[in-house]
């Protein structure tokens, strides 16, 4: 079975070699019938498990759609190249592949596949290299913003700002988060708004700036609804506890389901955070809920 796919893969290059020939009578060559059998040859190879040598088809076939100025077929060639290289665990050259292939996308006027281009990048990569696949969500979400598509974007940078805390990288962490929380208030989704300020204090008080914190929750008061709200009224407590360096108060917040039912990457934080100057946490016998409720919120909305 895998013979007579190699053998079928070499008759589709053998024909695609023959396309671009040219003669006295065929001045130009075609291109498009090229492409066309090296995709076929592709196939061929990577259903006989030669992924290499798949690969090697699919860099023809985008070479010739890319000398036809069809670059959206030319970009996607690049990208089964580099899924070809996934399969065979070279994930920095796969991703290399699918970089290309974005900004072929974004050249060719098609942005939206590029972002997705690269978001699926970042997935690949994540597991081996937190740092590049922060920087390919970035750059994702920058092609969804050029695009005014809010929401993409803020997405994808959610997943840069959690790739980040877990680094802990907490000053791009910081920047990030800022970024996400404008885009949220731009689209008037508010309740985001306030998840995104609790991240925003865990990070500054992991960054040991209370000041900065405290500045996050300030600006946040001007977002309708927050005033009064359950996510106000744990962050009121949690500065008041962490400024008085009252363990009790901050685990409680920090142990309260509001918090703890956030993204794992900022329970985490959560509940790693110690107050300054404070010892062993002590556990409190106030019921986690209490955090939630109780104090009203000293500043008026």
């Amino acid at each position: 079975m895998a013979a007579q796919k190699i053998n079928e893969a070499h008759e589709h290059i053998a024909k695609a070699e023959k396309y671009l020939k040219t003669s006295f009578m065929k001045w130009k060559p075609d291109y498009d019938s090229a492409a066309s059998e090296y995709a076929k040859a592709a196939v061929a190879f990577k259903n006989a498990k030669q992924l290499e040598q798949a690969k090697d088809a699919y860099l023809k076939e985008a070479e010739a759609h890319t000398e036809n100025r069809a670059l959206f077929h030319a970009a996607k060639a690049l990208e089964q190249a580099g899924m070809m290289l996934k399969d065979m665990q070279r994930m920095p050259e796969a991703i290399q592949y699918i970089e290309k292939a974005s900004m072929m996308y974004v050249e060719n006027g098609t942005p939206d596949t590029a972002a997705m281009a690269l978001d699926r990048a970042g997935k690949l990569i994540e597991p081996i290299d937190l740092e590049k696949a922060v920087n390919l969500y970035q750059q994702a979400a920058s092609v969804f913003e050029n695009e005014d598509r809010l929401r993409q974007a803020a997405e994808l940078l959610g997943k840069a700002s959690r790739l980040l805390v877990r680094q802990h990288r907490f000053d791009e962490a910081a920047v990030s988060l800022q970024k996400e929380k404008n885009m949220y208030k731009e689209m008037e989704n508010y309740p985001t708004c306030f998840k995104k300020t609790i991240a925003q204090v865990l990070v500054q008080l992991h960054r040991n700036d209370f000041v900065a914190a405290d500045k996050c929750v300030r600006e946040t008061y001007s977002i309708p609804g927050f005033s009064g709200s359950e996510d106000c009224i744990a962050l009121e407590q949690l500065l008041q506890g962490y400024d008085e360096q009252d363990e009790e108060q901050v685990y409680r917040v920090c142990n309260s389901p509001l918090v703890k039912y956030m993204d794992n990457d900022y329970a985490k934080l959560a509940i790693s955070l110690k107050v300054p100057g404070g010892g062993k946490k002590k556990k409190s016998p106030t019921s986690p809920q209490d955090a939630a409720g109780g104090a009203g919120c000293r500043r008026g909305g």
